[in-house]
């Protein structure tokens, strides 16, 4: 079970007592990272010992969920995604933890579609953590030779573009109903448009006070290409307030760097505001939308959001169209006789159109 407080998001595991009842222990995100590191050790250790069975006696082991997890975890430690996967995989728990990789068949994963379904989550959402599913399946069956086939895992529908942004003003309606280091990382993502993890993981070693500019190493960039990031005021004035609430990292709740931006106390804050559908990730694209129409040109804009292309701009940046009204008078013709007979109005055709 989540239990989410602030920044900081709690796991309990269940535990069967001496009586047969059943209990739940508090677990970190921390601790259950370290925990993923002790199986890891026992995973490897087990596997070492296995590869003899099989070589020797031709035996095929059979693995757990949790053991597709623990490996998994493992071989994608360098994906930028990794902490997505992790918060995931921790909610999967509570379904498939203690499963034999051969029981998870369709029926078993739609028991879960159905559960996070019924929590309120979108079909884009309930299609990642599907996504997930599906290929930890394939690779203990392809890679790990763990399964002899993987299930196959159908999407759900989506609508395939998907427009939301907000004005200034319910911006600020929802920096009024925000927690302190929430309202920080919000503000700080609509000065700068960059994405969740870069705000999260920013480092003050990545900081440059003096030259007002920040820097997203390529590791950490969805392009895979570093990105220089020009601090106009309103980010500076969120780095200034943040300076000695950590060591390392910008942003931190309760002396802890934050893991995760889009928790409960986020979609509090936007019930409260009156902001619905509205993630964390469309502050970005509430950014390009406010750059363009404030004139900002798109090939500026590119550089700035560091995307790859300019479709990518175009994609995130949904606006409106007030800007367009001064273009759109250009072709206006002013001297127009609105009193001309080829203006007046034909009762034959409007009968016409009564018919």
């Amino acid at each position: 079970m989540r239990v989410v407080d602030g920044g900081k998001t709690t796991w309990h595991s269940k535990k069967e007592t001496a009586s047969g009842t059943s209990t739940s222990s508090p677990q970190t995100a921390n601790a259950y990272d370290e925990l993923l590191g002790l199986k890891a050790q026992e995973l490897h250790d087990r596997l070492k010992a296995e590869a003899w069975r099989v070589a020797q006696l031709g035996d095929k082991p059979k693995y757990t969920w949790k053991d597709a997890v623990v490996k998994w975890l493992t071989d994608m430690s360098h994906k930028k995604s990794i902490q997505t996967d992790k918060e995931i995989l921790r909610y999967l728990n509570q379904h498939l933890q203690d499963k034999q990789l051969d029981e998870i068949n369709k029926s078993c994963i739609d028991v879960i579609k159905s559960h996070k379904l019924s929590t309120g989550s979108s079909n884009a959402t309930v299609n990642r953590m599907l996504a997930l599913i599906r290929a930890v399946l394939n690779a203990a069956a392809k890679d790990w030779e763990w399964l002899d086939d993987a299930p196959r895992v159908k999407m759900m529908p989506t609508v395939k573009s998907r427009i939301r942004w907000i004005t200034k003003q319910e911006a600020n309606h929802l920096f009024h109903e925000l927690p302190e280091h929430l309202e920080a990382m919000a503000r700080f993502s609509l000065a700068t448009g960059l994405r969740e993890s870069n705000v999260t993981g920013l480092e003050w070693t990545q900081i440059d006070m003096q030259r007002r500019c920040a820097w997203i190493y390529a590791d950490q960039a969805k392009a895979g290409k570093s990105i220089s990031v020009p601090l106009n005021e309103d980010a500076m004035i969120v780095l200034r307030r943040q300076m000695g609430k950590h060591k390392t990292h910008v942003f931190a709740y309760k002396g802890n760097p934050i893991g995760i931006a889009n928790t409960k106390a986020w979609r509090n804050a936007l019930k409260r505001a009156g902001i619905s559908d509205f993630r964390w990730h469309d502050l970005r694209h509430t950014w390009a939308s406010w750059h363009v129409q404030s004139g900002t040109p798109l090939h500026v804009l590119k550089e700035l959001g560091g995307w790859a292309d300019l479709t990518m701009v175009l994609r995130d940046a949904h606006l409106s169209s007030d800007h367009l009204n001064g273009y759109a008078a250009n072709i206006e013709n002013r001297k127009f006789d609105t009193n001309s007979t080829q203006t007046q109005k034909n009762p034959v055709s409007e009968n016409r159109y009564r018919a």
